[in-house]
């Protein structure tokens, strides 16, 4: 990924940051300016360095500092910035099934966007971290097709991008169509199998050809025949079929459209895709909404 609006920050000097960082959070009051500023423009490797840099000379926790010296939006965007990359999905993933209720928006949003190897890796993470099965965790907290398709996202077994067989396509595009548009009820089993498995490359020519059939976008259809949260899910890996960066770009949009807005889904995403995708996010998200994502902030 070379699409991420944070780089590596030169010339970088950990203890530095380490100190400036203490000298901002000593005493009466906190100079929240200059926490903003060093975390925002080092990227995570760094701040990991520099964390390590807090602890080797002052003896304290970095993010425990963060965390008793700021309070709310503030607080949640520094210690995100700080956890490290790798970690991330896990730990969003972990806080979206813990206590009462699921936050079914979170697993929606990360296992719809996240490439095989990217699931692969978080399923991993968690294993480790959490003592853990997330396969396990998620299908105690959820039920019907929607926990059905994410086991199928969480296989990771997206077939692989080699060449497209026209056939299977048009196979592919007329199962879809009986399956909902001319079926009394919806075969939600069809489209769960379809959008889990098949590659992104043969799956953007299915949509093609199911237009073309039915006159329909597969959109439209998934609108009409399915409801909740198994819709909600199989729209967004149908948008992250067709484009992650426009995915994520409504996503954000919708996090900050109307009166009041998702700071925990705006947090989320910025912080996720920095390293990764955020100029092309930020790109859509200006095609799409004809405005920028900064002034949308702002």
């Amino acid at each position: 990924y070379t699409r991420g609006t944070v780089t590596a920050f030169a010339p970088f000097d950990a203890r530095a940051d380490a100190e400036a960082l203490r000298k901002a959070m000593k005493g009466l009051g906190t100079d929240e300016e200059t926490v903003l500023t060093i975390l925002t423009t080092r990227n995570n490797a760094q701040r990991q360095e520099i964390a390590s840099a807090f602890k080797t000379l002052f003896g304290r926790d970095l993010v425990d500092d963060l965390k008793s010296e700021l309070t709310g939006k503030l607080e949640t965007l520094m210690v995100s910035l700080m956890r490290p990359a790798y970690l991330f999905d896990a730990h969003a993933l972990k806080h979206a099934i813990k206590g009462a209720g699921t936050n079914e928006k979170v697993l929606t949003e990360i296992l719809a966007s996240r490439t095989p190897a990217e699931v692969q890796n978080i399923k991993q993470v968690y294993l480790q971290e959490y003592e853990a099965n997330l396969e396990d965790k998620i299908t105690g907290e959820t039920s019907g097709h929607f926990q059905r398709l994410l086991v199928v996202l969480l296989q990771a077994n997206r077939d692989p991008d080699v060449g497209v067989d026209e056939a299977l396509v048009e196979q592919d595009a007329q199962v879809l169509f009986r399956a909902g548009e001319l079926k009394w009820g919806t075969d939600e089993e069809k489209f769960i199998t379809i959008l889990g498995t098949r590659s992104i490359s043969h799956l953007r020519r299915v949509f093609d050809k199911y237009m073309t059939i039915s006159g329909f976008q597969i959109e439209e259809t998934i609108d009409r025949e399915t409801s909740g949260d198994l819709e909600k899910l199989l729209l967004a890996v149908v948008k992250c079929i067709r484009s992650v960066p426009a995915y994520l770009a409504e996503t954000l949009y919708y996090s900050m459209k109307g009166a009041g807005t998702d700071d925990d889904t705006l947090i989320r995403v910025m912080v996720s895709r920095s390293e990764v995708d955020l100029l092309d996010i930020r790109r859509e998200f200006r095609k799409n909404f004809a405005k920028s994502l900064y002034q949308m902030i702002q």
